[in-house]
């Protein structure tokens, strides 16, 4: 009985390991927490849609933007945590541009991400869309820093 209770309590403590620090966190002022991203959504947009000659931030009629639109997909991108969110805009995007919807999701730290993208993928399966990821390695990291000035690995902060 005894060695039953530390089973379970050795696969609880391993099971809630796996899930624990999935996401850097951070807190606003006012206390509301955050996901924090060392790079910015649109330096990963930037270099997988120059890389699959595709149109970054293309404009739909009802003016919202695909993130990267090539001949084939449009792309929606985001981190991890908003693998839901990234769903439903691909959707939308299929739907006003009458291209295949394709999520592509970062994955910072894909051992532990990971999860994520089964989630979009299992769906994506399903729905018929679909889905990818991209980790830091695509933005040819150097001196921890990319290689888009505009990202926030290379703000200098005060």
């Amino acid at each position: 009985m005894i060695f039953l209770k530390l089973l379970i309590i050795f696969i609880f403590c391993n099971f809630s390991n796996a899930f624990a620090d999935t996401f850097d966190y951070g807190y606003t002022k006012d206390g509301f927490k955050y996901v924090k991203h060392k790079h910015n959504e649109s330096s990963y947009q930037h270099a997988y849609c120059s890389a699959h000659n595709g149109t970054e931030e293309y404009q739909n009629s009802d003016f919202t933007r695909v993130d990267c639109l090539t001949d084939e997909y449009a792309i929606e991108f985001d981190f991890a945590n908003k693998w839901a969110e990234s769903i439903g805009q691909a959707l939308h995007y299929q739907l006003m541009t009458s291209k295949k919807a394709k999520v592509v999701l970062i994955l910072e730290n894909p051992q532990k991400q990971m999860i994520y993208f089964n989630r979009v993928n299992k769906i994506g399966k399903k729905y018929q869309f679909d889905v990818e990821y991209i980790t830091p390695d695509i933005l040819k990291i150097k001196h921890n820093k990319c290689n888009y000035p505009d990202c926030k690995c290379n703000k200098h902060r005060i």
